[in-house]
């Protein structure tokens, strides 16, 4: 019997891309194990974004190449993001690899296996597949890649040198895979891409995500549909309004908008300036919801200026969630050779105050939900306390509420509770009857 493991590194996308890939062999007859050690293949769905994410990669990949000095017939092949930025590099300095595989479907990577082909890349990156397999889902929540690859020019991003051209999948195909794991006790869809505004724009000529969430809406059951990387510039007034008004999609809007000063704005290549965003901003808020948004500081030429501004306008804006990052210098990008270069003890110092600007906001964010009920999804449950999402929680990244209750409570329910309590990025509560919140419509 050939046993296989599978280690996902990175974002959402590949997290999705690795259930699939998982699917496909186990339908040959290949068997998953949780334990790489039981393994007779170890495959290594890599990063290649930013510094430390290709530096996680690297590590990772030595890591399970350890292993083969206990297992010798043990084949380590990474593949994904960092196989094909540095495809030839890691051939010529990592010759213990046993395969290595570009941006592939995981169909081709199967496929590619199965014939001996153990080192593979294409002239141009594979993102998107038909869905016909996927492994049974273990928790409740799952993420599904609606498609990948971009054309925006964003200076400081390298992802179109390594995922081409914006891709979709057909609306038919992903609504097949999301009954699957709606019909095998997904309660979550999280619909991921490199920027889902752009869904839709290469075969059907148009921003189609909200034609696609209209449609996903229609499966029978009780499950949530989350949107996540809504990129700022082509957010629009349709995709805000069919967000809102459509009643399994969750009112979340994950729009990084990266900065505010227009300055730094415009060095990143951004289309939508400081007013831009904020008007942007108040549309999304003339309905009740959460906006969750990614800054980044110390990008070229960011003074103390612009950071005090980005500083004002979180404290001005109080997002509900927020996360951050620091500048990493990535060749083959224009900002690469950008004068006025940040040093690195700067943008730390800058991060760590931005965190803890936020870490006040926050609280009070959390605060403001205290006496308000929310329905939320159970997920977990430690000794006599229940671990749940609302919908201001997007899973891994986000924050949780945590709750008692006498009466015994299945996983994977929804369940009205009362919010009595918060710290800075969750909340407790209490499970009420017959209460629904104001920000979440009942099934």
């Amino acid at each position: 019997m050939n046993r296989f493991h599978i280690v996902k590194l990175g974002c959402p996308k590949n997290d999705a891309d690795s259930e699939i890939l998982r699917g496909i062999l186990e339908s040959k007859g290949y068997e998953y194990t949780s334990n790489p050690a039981n393994a007779n293949y170890i495959f290594i769905n890599t990063c290649g974004f930013i510094e430390d994410a290709k530096k996680e990669s690297i590590e990772v990949i030595f890591e399970y190449l350890m292993l083969k000095n206990e297992k010798k017939d043990l084949k380590v092949i990474p593949f994904g993001c960092l196989s094909e930025r540095y495809y030839t590099e890691i051939l010529e300095e990592i010759p213990e690899l046993d395969g290595l595989y570009g941006v592939l479907s995981p169909y081709t990577i199967v496929d590619k296996l199965e014939n001996g082909v153990c080192m593979y890349k294409d002239t141009e990156p594979e993102t998107i597949y038909e869905y016909k397999a996927r492994s049974k889902p273990s928790e409740y929540y799952a993420y599904v890649k609606i498609g990948d690859g971009c054309n925006r020019n964003c200076t400081f991003c390298s992802i179109p040198s390594f995922k081409g051209k914006p891709k979709s999948r057909d609306i038919i195909d992903i609504k097949k895979e999301v009954e699957f794991l709606v019909n095998n006790g997904v309660k979550e869809i999280i619909l991921v891409s490199q920027d889902s505004c752009l869904y839709g724009v290469d075969n059907y000529k148009k921003q189609a995500l909200p034609e696609l969430l209209k449609t996903l809406n229609t499966i029978k059951g009780e499950f949530w549909i989350r949107v996540m990387y809504l990129h700022p510039d082509f957010l629009n007034k349709e995709i805000i309004e069919t967000i809102h008004y459509t009643d399994k999609v969750v009112k979340y809007f994950d729009v990084p908008i990266q900065h505010i000063s227009s300055n730094i704005l415009t060095r990143m290549g951004r289309i939508k300036k400081k007013q831009d965003l904020i008007n942007l901003i108040e549309q999304i808020r003339k309905y009740p919801s959460a906006i969750r948004t990614t800054l980044m500081v110390g990008f070229p030429g960011e003074t103390e200026e612009d950071f005090f501004e980005l500083i004002d306008f979180v404290k001005e804006i109080k997002f509900e969630r927020l996360g951050s990052f620091t500048y990493s210098k990535e060749e083959d990008t224009p900002s690469y050779n950008m004068p006025n270069h940040v040093d690195e003890e700067t943008k730390i110092k800058r991060q760590e105050e931005l965190m803890s600007t936020q870490q006040k906001i926050s609280s009070e964010v959390m605060n403001s939900f205290v006496g308000k009920t929310l329905k939320v999804l159970v997920e977990e449950q430690e000794d006599n306390v229940y671990i749940a999402r609302t919908y201001l929680d997007a899973p891994e990244i986000d924050g949780n509420i945590f709750f008692k209750c006498k009466k015994k409570i299945k996983l994977g329910e929804f369940v009205n509770v009362k919010v009595t309590g918060n710290y800075e990025y969750d909340l407790e509560g209490e499970v009420v009857e017959n209460e629904y919140s104001q920000f979440i419509k009942p099934f």
